[in-house]
């Protein structure tokens, strides 16, 4: 895609290189956070953490190991493959990076539901200079706090 072209927002999101959909993304976070402790988790824990139906989760299952990303037999415990571990916690990184920055810029509202509409659209660059403008700003607290100060005051005349 040529920068000097423009295209709806579902192209864009079409057109990236990754291999998981949004949906597949947030079913395979959840997983790790949910096997973190145990090593596995259950479909019924699974739908509850989502807020989905349990035909669902076995849909989305079923895909993901088709794809080698867990181990699931049905009525069984769900497992993460090495790649769906090494994926989750990445998941599960980019998910945290994404909530800190939020919180970083003082966003209250709907922080959960933000943190997910956002996390899907970020590419390896942003999250990196995402995590080194939290990462300067957590070694220069003075500049940290000149930067609230600034925000508090810009918004106080709202």
């Amino acid at each position: 895609m040529s920068d000097q072209e423009f295209y709806t927002f579902r192209e864009y999101l079409r057109t990236e290189n990754e291999d998981l959909s949004p949906s597949a993304e947030d079913y395979l976070e959840m997983i790790y956070r949910l096997s973190k402790d145990s090593g596995y988790t259950r479909a019924g824990d699974l739908a509850q953490a989502l807020n989905v139906q349990p035909p669902s989760v076995t849909s989305m299952v079923k895909k993901l190991a088709e794809i080698g990303l867990l181990k699931y037999e049905k009525y069984g415990v769900i497992i993460l493959e090495p790649s769906g571990l090494a994926k989750g916690e990445a998941l599960l990184h980019r998910h945290d990076l994404v909530e800190n920055f939020l919180k970083f810029l003082n966003i209250k509202n709907d922080l959960l539901q933000e943190t997910e509409k956002i996390e899907h659209t970020l590419n390896n660059e942003i999250l990196i200079s995402i995590q080194d403008l939290l990462d300067f700003f957590q070694s220069h607290e003075e500049i940290k706090e000149l930067f609230i100060q600034f925000c508090t005051i810009k918004h106080s005349s709202y």
